[in-house]
C-alpha cells in the first residue's frame, strides 16, 4: 500500500465509529440530491443570482439588466433552481418574481460566505 502524507500509517479500523456513523448516513437518495444541490450552487451565474435573491425579490427582466445575460440564460438557470427548490415564485399579473426558496438556503449561503471571506486577510465580511 502506496503511503500517504497525513494518513495513518497504521491499518487499524474502529469498528464502532463506522458503526456509529453508518447509522446515522443518509439514503442514497437524499445523498444524490444534497449533491445536485451543491452542484447548482457550483454555477457563478446562479450564485449571483442567489446572491441577488437574499437581497431582493427580482422578476427576469431585472435579472437580465443585473447579471447581462439573456433572458433565455435567466430561464434556463431559474429552472434549475427552481426544480430543487432553491428559488421560488409568485405571479403578479404578467410579472413573476423570484425569491429564495425558504431560510436555509439563505443560511447555506451566509456560512459558505462567512468561510470563504475568513480566508482574506483584510476580514471584511458581508452579510447576506
Amino acid at each position: 500500500m502506496k503511503e500517504f502524507k497525513n494518513m495513518c500509517n497504521v491499518d487499524i479500523v474502529h469498528l464502532d465509529k463506522i458503526a456509529a456513523v453508518r447509522k446515522k448516513m443518509k439514503s442514497e437518495r437524499v445523498i444524490q440530491r444534497l449533491s445536485e444541490t451543491f452542484k447548482a450552487l457550483s454555477d457563478p451565474t446562479r450564485l449571483k443570482m442567489l446572491l441577488a435573491f437574499s437581497q431582493e425579490e427580482l422578476c427576469g427582466c431585472d435579472l437580465v439588466e443585473l447579471l447581462g445575460i439573456t433572458k433565455s440564460a435567466i430561464s434556463h438557470q431559474l429552472r434549475i433552481l427552481k426544480n430543487l427548490r432553491i428559488v421560488k415564485y409568485r405571479r403578479e399579473g404578467k410579472q413573476i418574481f423570484y425569491s429564495l426558496d425558504d431560510d436555509h438556503v439563505k443560511t447555506l449561503i451566509n456560512q459558505s460566505l462567512s468561510h470563504v471571506e475568513e480566508e482574506n486577510e483584510g476580514g471584511n465580511r458581508e452579510k447576506v
